[in-house]
């Protein structure tokens, strides 16, 4: 059982990955990007190294789609598998295998798309798209995207509860903007919007700190990471 929601932000050019799952540690697993490349997600009989093989081809040059058959061509068994693609000029593609678990269905938009496997509907990945697709651009990616991903879960979300959620944004650097995980909970989905509403304050604060820590605003506070 598992939605997501892979984008690009036309303001930032940030990628972001979502994923949520019945399944412990979900995001371990299933959600990648790579900064001013794209994002990515391989899920359903997951193949986590489908992740980094998708992102390779993107980085070669390839669009959403393109990488997409090459991956798929030379994934084993790649009936049984869900992937989602999201390349540097915001194009997208999708892929459900034959052998795809349960309710499954995906959405495809401009920068961003969805897919589920498990769903409690079809129209899942579709709410999911619309409520990202309605957020305002001015604010945070990881923001909207939560917010995105919620609004799927209201909107039905997977056949069974949700365990496990994950947030995955990439920005300028070599290195995850923000990288939170929920590995096991009642609620995921809300203790990942709240470990948002920590992180998200100091966030670049931390990429000032690997840039040039003079500037670092909190630089030298005994304890400081």
């Amino acid at each position: 059982m598992t939605f997501s929601l892979a984008v690009r932000c036309v303001r930032t050019g940030q990628f972001a990955v979502a994923v949520t799952s019945s399944s412990p540690a979900v995001a371990a697993r299933c959600a990648f990007a790579r900064a001013g490349v794209g994002a990515v997600t391989t899920q359903n009989v997951t193949d986590p190294r489908l992740g980094p093989a998708l992102l390779s081809a993107l980085a070669e040059g390839l669009d959403a789609e393109a990488a997409l058959v090459r991956v798929r061509g030379a994934a084993h068994f790649p009936a049984y598998r869900q992937l989602t693609v999201v390349d540097a000029a915001g194009r997208t593609a999708a892929w459900s295998g034959e052998n795809t678990l349960g309710v499954h269905a995906q959405a495809l938009g401009e920068g961003a798309v969805s897919a589920g496997n498990l769903l409690a509907h079809t129209g899942v990945p579709a709410a999911v798209l619309a409520a990202f697709n309605a957020t305002d651009p001015a604010r945070e990616l990881g923001a909207r995207v939560i917010g995105a991903m919620q609004a799927g879960l209201a909107a039905g979300g997977e056949a069974g509860p949700i365990r496990s959620a994950g947030l995955l944004v990439v920005d300028r650097e070599a290195w995850a903007l923000a990288d939170l995980r929920v590995d096991w909970h009642d609620e995921p989905l809300a203790e990942l919007a709240r470990l948002w509403e920590v992180w998200a304050p100091q966030m670049y604060d931390y990429v000032t700190r690997a840039l040039n820590p003079v500037a670092a605003p909190s630089y030298g506070v005994p304890g400081d990471e």
